[in-house]
């Protein structure tokens, strides 16, 4: 159409003026204008087919939303290869709540997440365990390949899937997530572009020991903001090879760059793909720098606020899992919880603590001999999005301890490092 400067091929022009019905249409529609706020000259084709939609939540004020929704079933749309999505905001059953805390989320904040959920299976939703912000998973199975095309949104797994399994997405909001997925098209811009994925910083980790995921990504999210950090020095401590205990290190790592600044990929020599590959070749011209030292990490921990109304007093709950933990995680947070009940002489944990991952990864955990001995610590399993739950007004007076960094920014959390998590909850604190 005349309005429209992007080159689109005949079967996407055919699509564009209603061939395929009017709702594909405007989808088409939204998709091209999206791409040319941006510069995109062409769609191309998403080759990864499920996709990730970040919008999980039925918060009653979303109207648009829902009438989006209603909107693309009435049209027959579903997303081709299926999706999943976002936590749910809520598991009464392992993350209890007072009856006016729940009246607060049932009747006020998640009045819809019901009929929200049936909305979600008539487009494509692919399972009811498919509710996790790590959908990338070897349990989970939603996993792209290296040069994958993706319509995804959530910030912490687009930023991995960016950099950790090399695939190619922009972060989306929600809705353009399902859109790209339905259509089978994005716009060409971005990280999608070999242009887009070059780093414009140069970041050298000069530290004494491995830094703690969730601060160094921190650091070099608020650093950076949107752009593209090629990072040296984290193979150091790292190595050269992406194990199963060093993906959930960037996992958390590149979920603290995305929420602390924009971050949707970066590039760590000697041990991501494209770095591997590639090396220096990713390097943009006039490249800016960033030394982190241990200084520099302790400077950038102690500037996190403190939200708490009533500063001085102990935390009362804590979240570890945001993003939801691995398999590995999981495990080793158990072993420690339970090590640690034991060398401080209690039985239970001191703070009411919740550790989440996704539904298949808790699924894999109950069936094993740690599930009973996390039981036995007092501390709970669940696949809640932690972030959903700050929301109510009345959850936000609880003093809730995170060694999520994400969590920390997007709600009144209190920002931990892992050991003093551990010191806390198992009573060793003080001692």
């Amino acid at each position: 159409m005349a309005e429209y400067k992007m080159r689109l091929t005949p079967e996407q022009q055919s699509v564009l003026d209603g061939k395929e019905g009017e709702v594909k249409a405007k989808i088409m529609k939204t998709l091209v204008m999206f791409g040319e706020m941006f510069g995109a000259e062409k769609l191309v084709p998403v080759t990864h087919k499920q996709g990730h939609l970040v919008t999980s939540f039925g918060i009653g004020l979303l109207k648009p939303l829902f009438s989006t929704m209603d909107k693309l079933i009435e049209g027959g749309m579903k997303a081709e290869g299926g999706f999943s999505v976002d936590p749910r905001p809520l598991d009464y059953d392992n993350v209890k709540c007072n009856a006016l805390e729940k009246l607060v989320f049932n009747k006020i904040l998640y009045s819809k997440q019901e009929m929200y959920e049936e909305q979600l299976k008539k487009v494509g939703l692919t399972g009811k365990n498919k509710f996790t912000c790590a959908c990338y998973l070897d349990e989970v199975g939603n996993q792209p390949k290296k040069g994958d095309v993706l319509s995804w949104a959530e910030s912490s797994a687009v930023v991995y899937a960016n950099s950790v399994l090399g695939a190619r997405c922009n972060r989306n909001s929600g809705m353009l997530d399902l859109f790209g997925s339905i259509v089978g098209w994005v716009p060409y811009f971005g990280l999608v572009t070999d242009e887009g994925r070059k780093a414009t910083w140069k970041v050298y980790v000069k530290t004494t020991k491995k830094p703690e995921a969730q601060i160094l990504g921190s650091a070099i999210g608020m650093k950076v903001m949107e752009d593209v950090p090629y990072v040296y020095g984290l193979d150091k401590f790292l190595g050269s090879e992406l194990t199963d205990d060093v993906k959930a290190y960037l996992k958390d790592f590149g979920a603290a760059t995305a929420s602390n600044g924009a971050v949707g990929l970066y590039h760590i020599d000697n041990l991501t793909p494209e770095a591997k590959e590639q090396g220096e070749s990713l390097l943009a011209e006039n490249c800016r720098e960033y030394v982190i030292d241990d200084a520099e990490l302790e400077r950038v921990y102690k500037s996190y606020p403190v939200m708490w109304k009533k500063k001085d007093k102990k935390a009362n709950l804590c979240f570890i899992g945001c993003p939801h933990l691995t398999y590995s995680q999981l495990c080793d947070w158990t072993d420690k919880i339970a090590a640690g009940l034991k060398e401080s002489g209690r039985k239970k944990v001191a703070v009411r603590t919740v550790l989440t991952t996704a539904p298949d990864v808790a699924e894999k955990f109950k069936k094993t001999d740690r599930y009973k001995k996390l039981q036995e610590t007092g501390a709970t399993l669940s696949s809640i999005c932690p972030l959903m739950y700050t929301n109510n007004p009345l959850t936000k007076m609880h003093r809730i301890m995170t060694s999520s960094n994400k969590l920390r920014t997007y709600s009144a959390a209190r920002y931990y490092k892992d050991e003093e998590i551990l010191a806390v909850i198992t009573g060793k604190e003080g001692k």
